[in-house]
């Protein structure tokens, strides 16, 4: 295991020196000079998600997904407000999943909204003359309403799928009249913005929708940007122009009505090698996530590619079970795991120096929540040095001088995880930790922890989000996607919280502080975060790598971008 740790790294290394530098996209630009927009054309996707078909068109399923599926039809109240960012010359890359600081937020289906304290509750004006479009066999086109809020959320609320406790600071959703919406909420909860406004499950969708069935993809229609045309599971998502969408593009102080293309594809390619000749040979316009390997080959071949460069919203770790008998319920035995591995050399191997040692689980961009390594205790900094002589120690304290055998699990959709499970299996194997490594399909995989069958060592990725819910959904006791089922009573309260703190700044420092304290626990095996390449051509405009308008939703950006058909036929596609 070694041996193949040595071989692996080794290629890495060998190519990252081979490579040419590549510079990060800056935070900051000026807006470029505005080009009057054209219409018609088809854009062709390979999402961040290129290699996971759609797993819901039903919000009521509570799946993580339906917001980057669905969001094309399915609007929200609040969505991010793309004129803030970097490329129009705002300080907002829109690259960060889910969450949405107050500056970067607009109404969507909302006009206004307004939280008022007698009684407690949030109020939203909605817009007036908003349409679902006509759609044969399941609804006739008609106004949005409040009624629709009302029952887009009261269904949510009822679903037996509802996870996490998202909605229980909301007593009631009452229609005041047509266009306006009152939240009673039984208490002040910090995310109220993102629960009710743009979060992953506050999608609008009509009660006509769900009478015809809305798993059924034929049936899905809502007032966004485009219609679904068509799905094919495992090959692609087919969405048409909404002839009657309601918003507009400003551009060069000319307001446009968008959608600017009359079809948009996203395309569903699970092998890498066919994504990157499907970038190359323009067969797709957009690709948004590429590893830093195939960068170098990319710009050879196709240099007319333009780039941006971001630092992956996914963190990664090993997560140890500590709510099973074991090892891993021993602190010393998952400090040692930590020890264990050389992280610097897998950023400069496995990674040729793209990813950040700590970056998880709070996101370097969110200011004031975020404190660098340098700025932690010593014993959080020892969890990031490669030490396997005293991780040998505590292994021996702890009473396993020979080592232990365990199962660790990992997503064979995932390249990176299929490449560093087996290093992780040889630095464990130097301290006598004997991995024995489960592959898995996707399904299978996320199953096994939702339902908590999952092995002692589960290798996942898991979004940042925002800084709330990273803490809350990983390491508070129950929650789903805390595959350590670390719990901890006195956590527990801290989070309660920093939810009904008013205060952001006594958030930020409550966050911090339970950052460290997580950190110091180490329920994980705490792995580099990855900086990711994404890559179109020259022809795609109003576009400079954004991904997300809230909640790993892009319907927004890709409704206002528009193909220059005369630069890609001059381009030779």
């Amino acid at each position: 295991m070694a041996s193949l740790r040595r071989t692996l790294l080794g290629s890495a290394l060998a190519l990252a020196l081979a490579a040419p530098a590549l510079a990060q996209a800056p935070a900051t630009a000026v807006a470029p000079p505005a080009e009057t927009p054209k219409y018609g054309g088809t854009l062709e996707i390979a999402t961040m998600f290129a290699t996971l078909s759609a797993l819901s068109w039903d919000p009521y399923d509570w799946n993580w997904k339906i917001n980057h599926d669905g969001g094309q039809m399915y609007e929200q109240l609040i969505a991010g407000d793309l004129d803030k960012s970097v490329r129009k010359g705002g300080k907002h890359p829109f690259v960060i999943d889910a969450f949405l600081p107050p500056d970067a937020q607009r109404g969507e289906l909302a006009e206004k909204w307004e939280l008022v304290d007698k009684p407690l509750s949030v109020v939203f004006t909605l817009r007036k003359g908003i349409m679902f479009p006509e759609k044969p066999g399941v609804m006739k086109a008609r106004e949005f309403v409040a009624d629709d809020v009302v029952f887009s959320f009261d269904r949510m609320r009822g679903s037996p799928k509802n996870r996490s406790n998202i909605y229980d600071f909301v007593d009631k959703v009452e229609a005041r009249d047509r266009h306006t919406v009152v939240f009673t909420l039984k208490e002040y909860t910090s995310d109220w913005d993102a629960r009710t406004g743009y979060g992953f499950y506050t999608a609008i969708v009509p009660k006509e929708v769900v009478d015809a069935g809305a798993t059924n993809w034929r049936n899905a229609n809502g007032t966004g940007p485009f219609l679904l045309a068509d799905f094919v599971n495992g090959n692609s998502n087919t969405y048409v122009r909404n002839p009657g969408y309601w918003d507009k593009e400003r551009i060069g102080g000319v307001e446009h009505r968008i959608p600017f293309v009359d079809k948009m594809v996203y395309r569903t390619i699970k092998d890498e090698a066919t994504q990157h000749a499907a970038l190359r040979t323009a067969k797709i316009d957009i690709l948004e996530t590429i590893s830093w390997k195939a960068v170098p080959e990319l710009k050879k071949s196709a240099p007319h590619l333009q780039w941006s460069r971001r630092l992956s919203i996914l963190g990664s770790f090993m997560a140890m079970r500590i709510d099973v008998d074991g090892p891993f319920k021993d602190v010393r035995v998952r400090r040692a795991m930590n020890m264990a591995v050389n992280k610097k050399e897998v950023i400069d191997a496995h990674y040729g120096g793209n990813a950040e040692m700590h970056a998880y689980p709070m996101y370097p961009d969110w200011s004031g929540y975020f404190e660098p390594l340098s700025a932690m205790p010593d014993s959080v900094k020892e969890l990031y040095a490669y030490d396997p002589k005293k991780a040998k120690e505590l292994l021996k304290q702890a009473g396993y001088p020979n080592g232990f055998s365990f199962k660790m699990q990992y997503c064979s959709c995932s390249p990176d995880q299929s490449e560093m499970a087996p290093l992780l299996a040889a630095y464990f194997e130097q301290i006598g930790v004997k991995a024995e490594l489960q592959p898995m399909e996707y399904g299978a995989f996320l199953s096994a922890m939702t339902t908590r069958k999952h092995a002692a060592g589960y290798l996942m990725n898991s979004s940042h989000t925002s800084p709330t819910t990273s803490i809350r959904k990983s390491f508070v006791t129950g929650q789903t996607w805390n595959p350590a089922g670390f719990s901890d009573p006195a956590f527990d309260k801290r989070m309660d919280e920093v939810y009904a703190s008013r205060d952001e700044e006594q958030r930020k420092a409550m966050l911090r502080e339970m950052t460290r304290d997580i950190l110091d626990k180490a329920p994980y095996v705490w792995l580099p975060t990855q900086y990711t390449y994404a890559a179109w051509w020259p022809w795609v405009k109003n576009y400079a790598g954004e991904f997300s308008a809230g909640s790993i939703r892009p319907g927004p950006i890709y409704a206002r971008i528009w193909i220059d058909q005369d630069l890609k036929k001059k381009l030779g596609h």
